[in-house]
């Protein structure tokens, strides 16, 4: 492709409006994974989005908006401006709604059909870019020394929901003490993570490439593992290169080290006792 063509392009994705096609794409996955969460009862009994619909709607919308909401607690601001904006509210909820109370589920059968779920996703990972940058550059203006407060509010952003989904589903009554992000992070923050780096890195000039290009790359970065998790299941790249690092530098390598030793040292032991015992009997 002709670099001018290319670059005309990423300039194109970096002007994209978020609604109300990507952002209907991110309610309806939040809203999805909401659904998808919930146990289901006995054969016959009541689901629970008949029996709680008002739960229901408040936890998908925790979900929705949890990335700003949780970063705006942390930048001391109000938490209730991710929900001022009464148009995404409306959205939001008449999206929560086909999902879960459209006639025959033709909504959420359909948005589960690989084709279109593939085309949701991939809207899904153009908003997650444009969340990240957004985040980077104001807080840059709030805290424009503090990097790590920088990528910190860039990876909520990002992947709030993530952080989010213990209190949702104290919502609905539904808790895992042993599942958060902080225990075991997803690929997605991981990922989300190394975009605001690249992000703040490209802000303070140690990346000198077009901000399209480095805009571009991130969405599709974004857009190419998502679809890699879907069609191969891949769900961690990074997980190889973890295990080297914990490996070497988080005490692994140490480990194993010690447990040679005290296999050979075992060994011997057990050598020494084994001789005793024939030299005993020969006796």
């Amino acid at each position: 492709m002709d670099p001018q063509t290319f670059l005309d392009i990423a300039t194109t994705v970096t002007k994209l409006k978020m609604y109300p096609y990507f952002d209907i794409a991110h309610f309806m996955l939040m809203c999805m994974a909401v659904r998808d969460d919930i146990p289901q009862g006995t054969p016959g009994s009541p689901i629970f989005s008949r029996k709680h619909p008002l739960s229901l709607w408040l936890s998908s919308m925790l979900l929705c908006f949890g990335g700003g909401i949780i970063a705006n607690m942390l930048l001391g601001e109000p938490l209730i401006v991710p929900l001022k904006d009464h148009r995404a509210i409306l959205t939001a909820t008449a999206v929560w709604y086909l999902v879960n109370y459209s006639p025959f589920d033709i909504v959420y059968k359909v948005a589960k059909f690989l084709p279109f779920k593939l085309v949701i996703c991939g809207l899904k990972e153009v908003q997650r870019a444009h969340k990240v940058y957004h985040a980077v550059v104001h807080t840059m203006k709030i805290y424009p020394s503090s990097y790590l407060v920088i990528v910190l509010i860039g990876t909520l952003k990002g992947a709030g929901s993530g952080f989010m989904k213990n209190f949702e589903r104290l919502i609905r009554g539904f808790w895992i003490p042993g599942s958060n992000e902080l225990l075991q992070p997803s690929f997605t923050t991981k990922a989300v993570m190394v975009a605001a780096t690249v992000f703040l890195l490209e802000k303070l000039n140690y990346i000198t490439a077009p901000h399209p290009l480095v805009y571009f790359g991130v969405v599709i970065f974004f857009v190419y593992f998502k679809l890699s998790a879907i069609l191969l299941g891949i769900h961690d790249p990074f997980a190889p290169f973890e295990n080297l690092f914990c490996a070497i530098f988080m005490g692994g390598m140490w480990d194993a080290m010690r447990r040679a030793v005290t296999k050979t040292e075992t060994k011997e032991e057990t050598d020494v006792t084994t001789k005793s015992k024939e030299d005993k009997k020969n006796d």
